[in-house]
């Protein structure tokens, strides 16, 4: 069933959530786009659960202010824990990165699947309950690697460190050959090329922010999609110019009207 969806609202604990956005703009034309990254209080991988709720819910509040038709929770740690809350008090569509993932391993064919991400989103067994849900009987091996967000915020996407540290966290999902490798994290698509000559030419990568904007293109009327005008906004609890930098180099775009917003009032 399509829904006509005249503006979208994305959130994410920081910066990583750009890359489901980039490809949202890739993909559907002529929808405004609302971005809020919650830079002031990142990461949440590291929050407990009942954190990680209250977060998500004040952010989703904020993005329902701007009156948006559709909700994308283009982080994995939030989509791992706050969906059931989001869908209980909105009333829109909410579409979170873990689903869409989890979706895209199977249909990729996948048996035997890694999952790779950020403790807290390993920890929740997200990933691992919602591909069983889908496909029973595949074999799923899960990897936390949160040194990988830092390096990438750091621009060092193919540099020799990274290749050391991504060679010894996936050493072990190397030796469980592997059919196909989830990218549990939104930072982690910069890192496609380094974790691809780890893992083999064999091994298919799963990009959840591709696999999330392809949900939501699928979800949406297309008769509502026909102008390519669009206005795209950015709100940050915290916000500097490095960021401007850092998302201006994911997005590949320019990130005009940039604005600070206050989520604890």
């Amino acid at each position: 069933m399509h829904t006509q969806i005249s503006s979208i609202g994305v959130f994410d604990s920081g910066i990583g959530g750009l890359t489901v956005l980039k490809s949202l703009l890739e993909l559907i034309p002529g929808v405004d786009m609302v971005y809020l990254g919650d830079t002031a209080r990142l990461p949440y991988g590291t929050k407990s659960s009942r954190t990680i709720i209250r977060y998500s819910l004040q952010c989703a509040r904020f993005l329902a202010s701007m009156e948006i038709d559709m909700l994308v929770v283009a982080c994995n740690t939030a989509s791992a824990h706050a969906i059931p809350a989001l869908r209980d008090e909105f009333h829109i569509p909410v579409i979170g990165v873990v689903e869409a993932g989890a979706r895209a391993a199977i249909e990729a064919g996948g048996t035997r699947i890694g999952v790779i991400g950020t403790s807290s989103t390993v920890k929740s067994r997200a990933y691992e309950d919602t591909i069983r849900s889908l496909k029973p009987d595949v074999a799923i091996f899960a990897q936390a690697c949160p040194l990988f967000v830092p390096l990438v915020e750091e621009g060092w996407y193919d540099d020799e460190i990274t290749f050391l540290v991504a060679s010894r966290y996936l050493k072990d999902l190397v030796r469980a050959n592997l059919d196909t490798l989830v990218l549990g994290c939104t930072h982690y698509p910069l890192l496609k090329e380094v974790l691809s000559r780890i893992m083999g030419e064999k091994v298919a990568i799963v990009d959840s922010a591709l696999s999330t904007a392809r949900v939501v293109k699928n979800l949406i009327d297309p008769g509502k999609v026909q102008d390519e005008d669009r206005r795209v906004s950015f709100h940050l609890s915290d916000s500097s110019p490095r960021f401007i930098e850092l998302g201006e180099h994911f997005l590949g775009r320019e990130m005009k009207y940039v604005y600070d917003v206050d989520l604890c009032v």
